[in-house]
């Protein structure tokens, strides 16, 4: 893995960052993901449980699916207390951050897992709100997503 790559993907709604860990060795990176529950509102709102909000559900699911596809590539993720995504990811009311360090990771495995994650946690988004949306095929660049999303929030906040 380059260990001075940032990989990152991220617009008003959702953060994906994974970066270089400094106070590793073998390759290890931290991924740092947050979701803007306020900005999710309008297609949650009043189509789940108090308890259960979809989105901040959705990338605790994702975090496991990180997991995984981590030690399908031969990397060790570790749970971490300390906020290591301090200065990574922005400070702001609502949103919902998940982290976790992954140590001897392969080169490939941070595109993977931005690959993955964005898809991943719309479609447990949309399965959870009961919210039909045709999720592009191909990954969006951000900017895009967010328009995308922004239409959603359209539609399903009345």
């Amino acid at each position: 893995m380059n260990n001075s790559k940032t990989y990152e993907y991220k617009n008003d709604f959702l953060y994906f960052i994974l970066s270089p860990y400094k106070g590793g060795e073998n390759n290890a990176m931290i991924y740092c993901s947050a979701v803007d529950l306020y900005r999710f509102l309008p297609i949650t709102k009043g189509r789940h449980r108090p308890m259960a909000n979809p989105v901040s559900r959705g990338l605790q699911l994702v975090n496991l699916g990180v997991r995984a596809l981590a030690l399908n590539n031969g990397a060790t993720p570790v749970a971490i207390k300390e906020d290591t995504c301090a200065g990574i990811l922005p400070m702001r009311d609502g949103l919902y951050k998940e982290r976790l360090l992954i140590e001897n990771a392969p080169a490939s495995l941070p595109q993977e897992i931005i690959n993955f994650c964005i898809p991943d946690l719309l479609r447990k988004i949309s399965n959870s709100s009961l919210v039909d949306c045709n999720l592009p095929g191909a990954l969006p660049e951000p900017d895009e997503l967010q328009k995308f999303i922004e239409d959603l929030c359209r539609k399903y906040g009345k």
